[in-house]
């Protein structure tokens, strides 16, 4: 599959590092030598999106078309307010993912952090698919249609998820070597300082 621009979706109350660790893991391997261009997209447009810790950061533009691969940050979802929680009860970003994943299942990956990946549930992309999110929302995730299986990345093809925060930089380091190949992904781990992730689950 090839994968060149990758959005990451932003919203109010998302987790700076589950959003910020792959954007940099991204940029990194674009300045390593891998063909890729990354920014951050929210569903609607805006000048500012404040964060769960309050870091507020500059989207770059409307989460729409063009990309190839859109990754969905988590946030708030085990406070039980914004957030996640906020994103799955109003639903426009599931229902705008899930008509973008289904019109382009042929050349368009997918993928969450943490507890993104009940923004994907509710988008039904995890209906019967291996799945895994922070772990302090693996019993939300076992009461939806995913198969919560116990690894830190989940690679099932065109949809891949990550454990909690961290796991976000291992995800996008394992995309990496997917997308740009080993040279350019060991070259990122050591500009990051960051081992390439070991625990990685393939269907």
């Amino acid at each position: 599959m090839d994968v060149s621009t990758v959005a990451i979706a932003v919203f109010e109350g998302v987790e700076e590092l589950d959003a910020i660790g792959p954007y940099e893991t991204f940029s990194v391997a674009g300045d390593s030598g891998g063909d890729l261009n990354v920014s951050l997209r929210t569903l609607e447009p805006t000048d500012r999106v404040t964060c769960a810790h309050g870091l507020r950061i500059e989207p770059d533009g409307e989460l729409s078309g063009g990309a190839d691969l859109i990754v969905v940050p988590g946030g708030g979802w085990t406070s039980g307010e914004g957030g996640v929680r906020t994103v799955v009860e109003n639903g426009r970003l599931p229902a705008a993912l899930a008509d973008w994943f289904e019109a382009g299942r042929e050349d368009r990956m997918i993928a969450s952090v943490c507890t993104g990946a009940m923004v994907l549930a509710e988008a039904g992309v995890l209906d019967c698919r291996p799945a895994t999110t922070h772990a302090s929302a693996l019993s939300d995730l076992r009461e939806t249609g995913a198969e919560v299986v116990d690894a830190r990345v989940i690679d099932d093809g065109d949809l891949l998820t990550a454990g909690g925060v961290t796991a976000g930089i291992d995800l996008a380091l394992h995309l990496v070597a997917r997308i740009c190949g080993d040279d350019v992904a060991r070259a990122t781990a050591t500009t990051l300082e960051h081992d390439r992730p070991s625990d990685v689950y393939r269907s």
